[in-house]
């Protein structure tokens, strides 16, 4: 029960992160945003934001789940940080580095709620999303 009570607190302190990171993005700030992000990977995962960048699609899940011992919890930790890798890249216009991160996120997501006993209709919504942003990236490269 602990675990999972300090999950959920994770989870939640991510959210008010992403936020942040989501209204420098806004504001214009890509540069204090992107310093918020790499924060945010060693501070919620304990690990380089290069260690997740350079992680193949196919292999996210496995090698994150069998050989580095994360949870559920850390891959949608994990996915809430590559959709503002993503929101960076879009506004940076580099939209082929900005689709890798939906992807992975959504990659991410996905797997996380088949993997969950419970409905979340946010995590519904946010996959929906992610469709969004891939299919009109796709479109535009």
């Amino acid at each position: 029960m602990y675990q999972k009570d300090f999950i959920m607190r994770m989870i939640q302190m991510i959210a008010e992160v992403i936020a942040r990171i989501l209204g420098l993005i806004k504001d214009g700030d890509p540069e204090q945003a992107n310093l918020l992000l790499e924060n945010a990977y060693h501070d919620f995962l304990k690990k380089d934001a290069s260690f997740f960048r350079n992680l193949p699609k196919e292999k996210l899940t496995v090698d994150l789940l069998t050989e580095h011992n994360y949870t559920n919890g850390h891959l949608k930790i994990l996915s809430e940080l590559f959709f503002a890798e993503g929101e960076l890249n879009f506004v940076k216009d580099d939209m082929e580095t900005s689709l890798n991160y939906y992807e992975k996120s959504l990659l991410l997501l996905e797997f996380s709620e088949e993997s969950s006993n419970t409905f979340s209709l946010s995590s519904e919504a946010k996959i929906n999303l992610l469709k969004e942003k891939i299919e009109t990236l796709k479109c535009k490269i």
